[in-house]
């Protein structure tokens, strides 16, 4: 009986340490594992014009609109925050306002090669005043909602497009159907 009592103390207490040994081992991979995380979304930067070719273009539906193309040309993942700050017009006095109910699940990470894309409405019937403006000016946003970055100004599709009270733009989609869904 002392005998087995015995076998199967020292049993249990070898699995004990087997255990802390391999707990052990976890902590030091989670630690790693930790430390490779924080080193890779070091590596993420914003968005800005510095490190992304932008285009405009008409789109034939939904009517009104344009859509806007961010595409990452750095070397290292970019954060595409919230929407673009839009100008439309040299004299313009505020930006464009965001579309709310586009708003995304998460923020947009553009590796590089990758696209960004904010739909822009640019009238509606029920909106007021307008003009045909020829420039958009572009400003990306950090986290926090501020201007990143220096503004890069775009020539508008066809020598000039109307824009009214009721012009705003989407959040950035990861895709240029989303972008025009508003």
């Amino acid at each position: 009986m002392r005998i087995t009592t015995r076998s199967a103390s020292r049993t249990a207490a070898s699995s004990m340490v087997v255990a802390a040994a391999l707990a052990l081992v976890g902590i030091q991979a989670a630690g790693q594992t930790a430390s490779a995380a924080t080193k890779d979304a070091s590596s993420v930067v914003t968005c800005t014009t510095a490190n992304t070719a932008l285009t405009v273009t008409e789109v034939s539906r939904p009517i009104n609109h344009l859509l806007l193309k961010a595409t990452n040309t750095g070397t290292k993942p970019c954060y595409a925050y919230s929407a673009p700050y839009l100008r439309a017009g040299a004299d313009a006095q505020a930006p464009l306002p965001w579309v709310r109910e586009s708003t995304p699940q998460a923020v947009l990470t553009l590796e590089p090669g990758q696209s960004a894309y904010a739909g822009i409405a640019t009238y509606t019937p029920d909106g007021e005043g307008g003009a045909t403006e020829t420039t958009l000016g572009v400003f990306f946003v950090d986290k926090k909602a501020g201007a990143a970055g220096k503004e890069k100004t775009l020539k508008l599709p066809n020598g000039g497009v109307f824009f009214n009270s009721a012009a705003a733009v989407t959040y950035w989609q990861d895709n240029p159907a989303d972008a025009l869904v508003w």
